[in-house]
């Protein structure tokens, strides 16, 4: 089992699922999802705490007066990123080395550099520049972060052989955390999860065993544990939010947007035990039910890796989702990684 170990010392061991955390949310707060919930860590925005000036002046400024972890009422690990998917919708004027001092300033454990997002439509000339450019960036930033651990972000879009050399890169590099970057845009709703998996695999081969791999972006729990048998080992997502405001309800299974496809599903979440058929009419209260999914899941697969029984999960889960959603690319896919 990897395990995340801050530079002050604490360790997190994986797998490790971190929910999609803003200030403010409607949903839930941070304290709820430590103690409700068994969440150990959470991601969020660092470049939007860092756009908000007085934000920006309370946790960095010269008479700054709290943390990241404060303002927030959450004493786990916290990760944040640096903007690059803002940048997709117009420029981000800040500079690399300013996102990952501020990152670490604020007290976070798990910083990001300025990544270069690289979505499949990007030929492979794009991707090898931006490619090259977030190796610059992450080799910037390990000069400069001393107070917290920099993500090693892996970019290469849809081509295999830039994803294996900015592999390769990162660990020259000397990263002790590697994230698979622009993966998300794989995921769908049919569930086709080769290419991804087959990143997954080429990384985890490359990539020494005590280093943890996160996939950005993961939080389907039909699909956390191929992803995790496959070698990951932290997932990140605000899913559970996403999914629920579509109205698709989770299930370790498959998500549904109508309760007939899961007729023979009886969910054991405290949610649906105290509201019944109202959670699927009620967005928030189906947030929680889905986030509740997730970390279930998550505990399976932690308890599955270490009896040696994943496998035997994923055969049962395969012949569930594929009787409940004959459609989906779930089973074919795999079995091509």
């Amino acid at each position: 089992m990897n395990a995340i170990i801050t530079i002050t010392g604490r360790t997190y061991p994986t797998p490790l699922f971190l929910p999609v955390f803003e200030r403010n949310n409607p949903y839930i707060t941070a304290p709820v999802l430590r103690d409700d919930f068994g969440v150990r860590g959470i991601i969020t925005n660092g470049f939007l705490l860092y756009r908000d000036r007085s934000l920006r002046e309370a946790l960095a400024g010269p008479e700054s007066r709290m943390n990241v972890k404060q303002l927030y009422g959450f004493d786990g690990l916290v990760m944040t990123d640096s903007g690059a998917y803002q940048a997709l919708g117009g420029q981000v004027y800040v500079k690399n080395t300013k996102i990952i001092r501020f990152q670490q300033d604020i007290g976070a454990d798990v910083i990001s550099p300025f990544d270069h997002i690289t979505p499949p439509r990007d030929n492979w000339k794009v991707a090898n520049r931006k490619l090259n450019d977030t190796l610059k960036n992450i080799e910037q930033g390990l000069k400069i972060a001393d107070r917290a651990i920099l993500a090693g972000v892996q970019q290469g879009g849809r081509y295999l052989d830039l994803r294996e050399r900015s592999v390769r890169a990162l660990v020259e590099l000397g990263v002790s955390y590697v994230a698979l970057g622009s993966l998300v845009p794989f995921f769908g709703r049919n569930h086709h999860i080769r290419f991804a998996g087959q990143v997954i695999r080429q990384a985890r081969a490359i990539v020494p065993p005590e280093i943890p791999i996160h996939l950005y972006g993961a939080g389907d729990p039909v699909e956390l544990p191929f992803y995790a048998a496959l070698g990951c080992d932290i997932f990140d997502s605000s899913s559970f939010v996403h999914f629920a405001r579509g109205g698709w309800y989770m299930t370790p299974y498959g998500a549904s947007q109508t309760p007939e496809a899961l007729a023979e599903y009886e969910c054991p979440c405290p949610y649906c035990a105290a509201h019944g058929a109202r959670v699927w009419a009620d967005e928030r209260l189906m947030a929680l039910h889905n986030l509740w999914t997730i970390m279930h899941v998550m505990r399976c697969i932690t308890d599955l890796r270490a009896s040696g029984g994943l496998d035997d999960y994923l055969d049962a889960v395969l012949d569930k989702h594929m009787r409940w959603f004959p459609a989906s690319q779930l089973k074919p896919s795999w079995e091509e990684i």
